[in-house]
């Protein structure tokens, strides 16, 4: 008779993911309870900013449209940290557009025409909502003594505190 017991296709999948940490599980659920939503915003705002990035026009289009590629591939390259990050620790992160749906709080844009004005401005605000957000999930991590994750919101909130200053800037001079 063998003495290995056989796993539920779920306890099996459990395992399969689970990852070494010396991050108690109530901490790994909370951090990733909060970095998800993150990271959904992130996708989002990535997406919006391609979106006003490809439907850009005006005088100022070139400026604007570059400005809105560079913020948009920085923002890409959040993604994978932000994800790996949650897994690092034995959570578990997204994994469709609609799970990114569930988790978003970044508005979608899905109107036919908006000025570059007011792109600017709605990116602006999403910026800095997004920072908002970062902050919070910085908040639980630095409470369950995440350190890894704290430094990197930290980076990250510095990123989109800067774009939305230069959104503002850019802002300025749109009606």
């Amino acid at each position: 008779m063998s003495r290995v017991r056989q796993l539920h296709p779920r306890q099996a999948a459990a395992a399969a993911l689970a990852t070494p940490t010396d991050l108690g599980h109530d901490a790994t659920a909370a951090i990733a309870a909060a970095i998800n939503p993150v990271l959904a915003d992130v996708f989002a705002l990535y997406l919006k900013t391609k979106n006003f990035h490809w439907h850009m026009s005006g005088p100022h289009f070139r400026d604007y449209h570059l400005l809105l590629d560079e913020q948009s591939e920085q923002i890409f390259a959040a993604t994978d940290d932000l994800a790996e990050r949650v897994r690092k620790i034995g959570g578990t992160t997204l994994r469709s557009i609609g799970h990114i749906a569930q988790l978003q709080r970044v508005k979608d844009n899905d109107a036919d025409f908006v000025a570059p004005g007011e792109m600017l401005r709605e990116l602006r605000d999403d910026n800095g909502a997004l920072a908002a957000s970062m902050r919070a999930a910085h908040e639980v991590a630095e409470e369950h003594g995440d350190v890894a994750t704290t430094s990197m919101l930290e980076n990250f909130i510095d990123q989109a505190e800067r774009r939305a200053w230069f959104l503002f800037e850019a802002a300025q001079g749109e009606g």
